[in-house]
């Protein structure tokens, strides 16, 4: 399967899900290329990672991330030339 590269944002709204975010994460670790964390004088804490994998990777990863309350999860990916 081809790969792709991409980023996802990751907007924390509430903190109660932070260590499964966390460990779903660790589990990837595969693929993320790079990691910038943002706490946020509002409360909303962003992540941004820089990832690079095939889709069915990158789907797992931010469908996972999906499922959990208080996170929202955009991405955006591109054909690894």
């Amino acid at each position: 399967m081809e790969k792709r590269v991409g980023t996802v944002i990751i907007q924390i709204n509430s903190h109660e899900n932070v260590a499964l975010l966390n460990d779903i994460l660790s589990q990837h670790a595969d693929i993320i290329l790079g990691r910038q964390g943002l706490p946020r004088s509002n409360g909303k804490s962003l992540i941004s990672l820089i990832l690079e994998g095939t889709t069915d990777q990158i789907g797992s990863l931010t469908g996972r991330l999906g499922l959990l309350n208080g996170i929202q999860v955009k991405s955006v990916l591109l054909k690894n030339i």
